[in-house]
């Protein structure tokens, strides 16, 4: 058996606690095998101690999630092993912030421009540019804020 740098020893409590998650059934797939996978690789006295690889297999997973899962237990404990990790920024900045979208439903709310009957998504779009509230924007991001905030432009 080769030798594992992190080593999940789980407390009585900790125990309890996770046989009580998977009893209750009520968490994602993905917790839930995470649960699993902890108590198997559990090495506290009482605990399976299961090797990675029998882990793997019993729970249908890859050895290097079960190896995963058990370094970030050991380094940022219990919560954080069952739980997704964090984004650490936004892939993507917003073009619209809080501001920029009062702004734009503003403007959607308003008159036209002369010769039209209605705004359009194009038109709000190179306001908000010739407002200088943005440096550019396109149709579709307006697209989304106005579909989120359920407001008639009428």
């Amino acid at each position: 058996m080769a030798h594992k740098k992190y080593l999940v020893t789980l407390t009585p409590d900790e125990r309890d606690h996770l046989t009580g998650l998977l009893s209750a059934g009520k968490r994602s797939a993905l917790t839930l095998a995470r649960v699993r996978i902890l108590l198997k690789a559990d090495q506290a006295d009482g605990g399976p101690a299961w090797p990675d690889d029998r882990i793997a297999e019993a729970l249908d997973c890859g050895v290097r999630t079960v190896e995963r899962v058990r370094q970030r237990f050991v380094e940022r404990g219990l919560e954080a092993a069952l739980g997704r990790k964090p984004q650490d920024r936004p892939s993507r900045e917003r073009k619209l912030d809080g501001r920029a979208e009062a702004r734009l439903i503003a403007l959607a709310c308003s008159e036209p421009p002369d010769g039209r009957a209605a705004w359009t998504l194009q038109l709000l779009a190179d306001k908000l540019v010739e407002l200088r509230v943005v440096d550019s924007v396109c149709d579709e991001t307006v697209r989304r804020v106005l579909k989120k905030t359920r407001s008639s432009r009428g």
